[in-house]
């Protein structure tokens, strides 16, 4: 499975599990840490653990096996690495306070791309 493919599994996965806000970034000549950030809203923290915790695993069911989940203890915030695709899932207060996508939505020349 591709890149995109991933990120468009993970937009339908989150989409279907009824997160809210779903936005993409592109991340190539931005950044090393991988190609796509996903950003998404969840309304609790136990819909931002559900939405964890299902991305895992229907990703696995995909063949995407070293998925990892951080922030576990945060009742705010969650983070799923896949490798080549970063999701972030917030409570709102928490997202529009970080504003990642305005963080990484500006374009960064590629000598100055961030690990």
């Amino acid at each position: 499975m591709g890149i995109i493919d991933t990120k468009r599994n993970i937009e339908k996965i989150l989409d279907d599990n009824k997160a809210q806000n779903i936005i993409s970034i592109d991340l190539k000549n931005k950044s090393y840490i991988a190609d796509y950030m996903v950003i998404a809203s969840g309304t609790s923290s136990r819909h931002l653990q559900a939405l964890s915790e299902i991305l895992v695993a229907q990703l696995k069911k995909l063949g995407i096996e070293n998925c990892r989940i951080e922030g576990r203890d945060s009742s705010d915030w969650k983070l799923v690495d896949t490798q080549d695709v970063i999701v972030h899932i917030f409570h709102p207060e928490k997202r529009e306070f970080y504003d990642l996508e305005k963080m990484w939505s500006e374009e960064i020349p590629k000598e100055k791309a961030m690990i």
